[in-house]
């Protein structure tokens, strides 16, 4: 629990029902809530204390106290002296109930640390609420990136929350593509809140509800007749609903969605969102291969990929073969290839002649060091 309640503050009934020496008979009334002489704000103190208690048996019947709590009783119990660390265990508890959240956002005894752990959970219309409070959001901005990392918040609120962030100057560092999405911002027209719905959350719900496992063998690209890259199939649906999406969206789906996304977001001809998908932090080492070998993406693509994976083998080769990969990354993976992708590299039709060039002379140098 944090911070940690002083049990010393609280009534001796109280104390009696935390004390480990007490009758288990009696700790587990009090796990259930029943506690009698005590106000509903103490009451709820003890369910808490005792859920964060070393008595595993007794833990759980106290977790499962606060999990069925009813609405009205919890509200009786939210009074203004609650404890913070009580209001930190009960919160994230009901963070898909507005009702109680209307009154625990408003409790003057809420940590900001507690209101991340609900905007991390919550559902949408909670979510609604924790963005309207600006002066919050301003001063504790690990807020807006939970908020942003939950795919339960309205695209149209994220929007709002980036251009705030950007207004006042913040870094959003706990948002993986956080300046792509703010240049994007930029050159969007935000569009004001409203009750109902936006057409582009629900491009953006319906990209991430339609998250299909990716094999990770499979790839989502195929080379046509010509030799250029193109979508498969069965994957065409999933690409026409992500060019329907505005770049704010795109940007946020490169952290949020399937690999299978992001191996059509990385290509996207729009470079902040090409961007922010090589960047993703939920980008395997086998999905950064398969676009290492890709032609059809850019060369910062390229760059980002090579410096986010420095130490897989597999990436460097691809990236020195991939005749797309700018020839300063290049030349400085060149030197920690083998002897034998050396020589492949030398013969090799198709990389450039630089890449070729370096390949001949890194074997030359290994020659006259042997």
């Amino acid at each position: 629990m944090e911070p940690a309640v002083d049990v010393s503050t609280l009534p001796q009934q109280a104390q009696r029902l935390l004390d480990p020496k007490t009758p288990p008979a009696l700790r587990t009334l009090g796990a259930r809530g029943i506690a009698p002489g005590l106000k509903p704000g103490e009451a709820l103190t003890v369910v808490c204390l005792l859920a964060e208690g070393e008595d595993v048996h007794i833990a759980d019947m106290a977790k499962a106290t606060l999990r069925s709590l009813p609405v009205p009783v919890l509200n009786g119990a939210l009074t203004a002296d609650l404890p913070p660390g009580v209001l930190d265990v009960v919160a994230p508890q009901f963070a898909g109930e507005l009702s109680v959240m209307e009154r625990i956002l408003a409790h003057p005894n809420l940590l900001p640390s507690t209101v991340a752990k609900v905007a991390a959970a919550c559902s949408e219309p909670v979510s609604e609420l924790i963005a309207t409070n600006e002066e919050r959001l301003l001063k504790h901005p690990e807020i807006i990136e939970k908020l942003y990392m939950n795919r339960r918040t309205r695209m149209s609120t994220t929007d709002r929350l980036i251009e705030l962030a950007v207004r006042n100057g913040l870094e959003l560092t706990g948002i993986p593509a956080f300046r792509e999405a703010a240049a994007a911002i930029a050159n969007e027209l935000i569009p004001e809140p409203s009750e109902e719905p936006q057409p582009g959350d629900l491009a953006f719900q319906a990209a991430v509800e339609a998250v299909e496992p990716l094999d990770p063998n499979e790839e989502v690209h195929e080379t046509d007749d010509e030799g250029k890259e193109v979508i498969k199939a069965k994957h065409k649906p999933k690409a026409k609903r992500i060019s329907d999406m505005t770049i704010s969206e795109k940007i946020r789906l490169t952290v949020l969605g399937s690999a299978t996304e992001r191996a059509i977001l990385v290509r996207d001809s729009n470079r902040l969102v090409a961007s922010a998908a090589a960047k993703s932090p939920a980008m395997g080492e086998q999905e950064a291969e398969r676009i290492a070998k890709s032609r059809a993406v850019s060369d910062e693509v390229l760059k980002i990929v090579g410096e986010s994976f420095p130490k897989h083998y597999p990436i460097k080769y691809a990236l020195t073969e991939n005749p797309r990969t700018p020839f300063q990354i290049a030349a400085k993976l060149i030197v920690h290839l083998r002897e034998s992708e050396l020589k492949a590299l030398a013969k090799s039709k198709n990389v450039s002649s630089a890449v070729s060039t370096a390949a001949k002379q890194h074997l030359s140098r290994r020659e006259k060091r042997s």
